[in-house]
């Protein structure tokens, strides 16, 4: 079940994923937060960045490993708009995030609940994860967003 807090920086990340959409990326957005203070943020970016492994999840990461100067990202939550991909969930688990709030599903390569479901395998780090707060609302963007490019 998710909290104030949880819808609060799920919206933050929507802005992230405005700002993705209006480069002519595909609008996902991410934040990385502890003791409710944001250590990363990231859009996605790998057009613009020539990187494809620029997902918003990844730049969150990151950037938040580089503001506590560590790659494990211990006691932290990752909120982002859309379910990760394989790529990114691996990063997840390998950053030690604690806990991942995603909106969106996404059934094409989501690997949380939808294509492999990542983070249920016997894994050496356990990631609690809560998906589809604000759904509609992180949905609606990433549809708007390709409807326009058609």
């Amino acid at each position: 079940m998710h909290t104030e807090q949880d819808l609060y920086w799920l919206k933050k990340a929507l802005e992230l994923a405005k700002k993705a959409a209006s480069e002519q990326e595909v609008p996902v957005g991410a934040i990385v937060v502890a003791d409710n203070e944001i250590l990363g943020e990231g859009y996605n970016q790998p057009i613009k960045s020539h990187d494809p492994t620029a997902h918003a999840e990844i730049m969150a990461l990151r950037a938040a490993a580089a503001k506590i100067a560590n790659y494990r990202l211990i006691n932290t939550t990752l909120y982002v708009t859309l379910e990760p991909c394989i790529m990114c969930t691996g990063a997840i688990i390998h950053a030690r995030v604690k806990r991942l709030v995603y909106g969106a599903h996404d059934p094409k390569t989501g690997a949380i609940t939808n294509q492999c479901q990542l983070l249920n395998l016997p894994t050496n780090h356990k990631v609690d994860y809560l998906g589809g707060v604000l759904a509609q609302e992180c949905g609606g963007l990433l549809q708007d967003f390709f409807r326009a490019k058609r």
